[in-house]
């Protein structure tokens, strides 16, 4: 029976539609969005309303693909300045983190795997333990941006860098076993070599890439400004395949030419982040409801057990142990920061993608790997994911909200190279019982109350303009904890922060 493109756009246009409703629902009981995305995938598989797709090739594609994106994403929004002061934490974490994490974890599988009636080598223990043995930057860049948790101690841009940067050593972890177990591989020391030249290459080739990016970008000089956002994509998917026919780790090189792109002056600069914002978010949904799609619920019940067993290992015995011994040379940070940074090891879409190259690959147990792997990250986002917040309250370390977030009624934006802050406040009463003029609000040096918002109106106030109940107010200042603190005197609370 042929499929008509009418039917497989309403099912598609379905399919995303649920999902961005289901956002809703989960927003408000603190549940993982990407969970829910891998969740609407599987209630529309072959196990619920009976839409049947097991083409693993497509999935791996579709999984490669948005990962590229993400990763450029995730490169394009971390600022230098962040990552530097933890860079050395990050960088460790994601190679030697992620190698303790699959020796570790494929350990335990191979002595506990036969106590479940499943005989595996070690080799295939290890290769197991190495799908899973990076953090999914996905979840994470999702979890820590999208619930908007403010963290302290430089926590962010550490758990970014680390998730963004680790996949290539998974990646090549996975790789290297399948070819050893495959009888493809051409041993042990070329091997090593091999996994060294690829993470050389790929750096090298994301630095020098990005560089030349940025050049072409702020000279190419194109008639409409709505094609830069499109040609910076194409710089992003352009990096992948060139980097991987040089026979480097194309996912390292991506993240790094994001990196050196997102810290360069490019022209048209904030547009085009917007617009990776918003295809990031696409990719995100596009690869979880694939994966979704791509598993049978009821495989997933005969490996419950040992994918339960395993799962808590990962999260309370390998994770916490492979933290702690990577960070062993930085001894000022602190045994709570540990914790949480061990709580943040999710394991998301990524894990799954690389679970269908040993399926590619046609090994033995390749179908048990992949179900293992899915199981898996499930747990880890309905754990993990839903608790972070929490764990990071309980640990001390999530400030408190500060009204930072996305403004209501003033869809403004400043160059970068402004330094200010801008805030929305929603006048009341209280606020003007110092005085309904402009003049008797008592704002701080370097802060000026560009704009007011009536009904639907907007104008430009004077010192001597009005205001009222229900007025909205743009202050644009360059003192932001002065104006905090007039705020704090003033009793306003409702107000929302923009941070150049």
């Amino acid at each position: 029976m042929t499929i008509s493109i009418e039917f497989i756009l309403l099912f598609l246009s379905i399919l995303f539609l649920v999902s961005l409703f289901a956002t809703k629902a989960g927003a408000k009981l603190g549940i993982p969005v990407l969970l829910l995305f891998l969740g609407v995938g599987m209630l529309f598989g072959t196990d619920g309303f009976g839409f049947e797709f097991q083409q693993y090739g497509t999935a791996q594609t579709v999984g490669t693909i948005a990962l590229c994106i993400i990763l450029f994403s995730g490169g394009l929004d971390t600022k230098y300045g962040e990552i530097k002061p933890v860079a050395s934490q990050g960088i460790i974490l994601a190679t030697a983190g992620v190698l303790l994490m699959a020796f570790i974890t494929g350990t335990f599988i191979f002595y506990i795997a036969g106590y479940f009636g499943i005989q595996l080598s070690f080799l295939e223990s290890l290769l197991l333990a190495s799908v899973m043995s990076s953090t999914d930057s996905a979840s994470v860049f999702s979890i820590l941006r999208g619930k908007g948790v403010r963290l302290k101690k430089n926590m962010r841009p550490m758990l970014e860098l680390e998730s963004g940067s680790n996949d290539p050593m998974a990646y090549m972890l996975t790789v290297v076993l399948i070819q050893l177990l495959s009888g493809t591989g051409t041993g042990y020391g070329p091997a090593v070599l091999d996994f060294v030249l690829q993470f050389a290459i790929g750096g090298a080739a994301g630095f020098l890439f990005g560089k030349a990016a940025v050049w072409i970008i702020n000279r190419i000089n194109l008639d409409n400004d709505s094609l830069y956002p499109i040609l910076l994509f194409a710089f992003g998917i352009f990096i992948f395949p060139a980097t991987y026919f040089l026979k480097g780790n194309g996912y390292l090189a991506v993240y790094i030419g994001g990196l050196v792109l997102g810290n360069a002056q490019i022209v048209h600069k904030r547009s085009s982040l917007r617009f990776f914002d918003g295809l990031a978010w696409i990719s995100q949904i596009v690869m979880f409801l694939t994966l979704g799609l791509l598993v049978n619920p009821k495989d997933l019940l005969p490996v419950a057990t040992v994918s339960l067993c395993i799962g808590i290992f990962m999260i309370i015995g390998a994770r916490p142990a492979t933290v702690f011994l990577s960070l062993l040379p930085f001894g000022r940070m602190k045994v709570r920061e540990k914790l949480f940074i061990s709580w943040v090891g999710l394991r998301g879409a990524v894990p799954i993608v690389f679970a269908i190259l040993p399926l590619a690959a046609g090994l033995e147990h390749s179908q048990l790997i992949f179900n293992v792997v899915f199981f898996i990250t499930l747990l880890s986002l309905l754990v993990q994911g839903t608790g972070l917040t929490l764990v990071g309250k309980w640990l001390g370390l999530v400030k408190d909200s500060d009204g930072r977030g996305v403004f209501q009624d003033f869809d403004i934006e400043m160059p970068e190279d402004i330094k200010s802050t801008m805030t929305e406040i929603a006048l009341d009463e209280t606020i003007l019982d110092h005085g309904k003029r402009l003049m008797d609000i008592q704002l701080p040096e370097h802060t000026l109350a560009v704009m007011v918002k009536r009904n639907n109106l907007y104008f430009i106030p004077k010192g001597n303009t009005e205001l009222r109940p229900g007025d909205k107010l743009l202050v644009i200042t360059n003192n932001e904890d002065a104006l905090l603190e007039t705020y704090r005197k003033l009793n306003i609370k409702d107000y929302r922060i923009k941070r150049n």
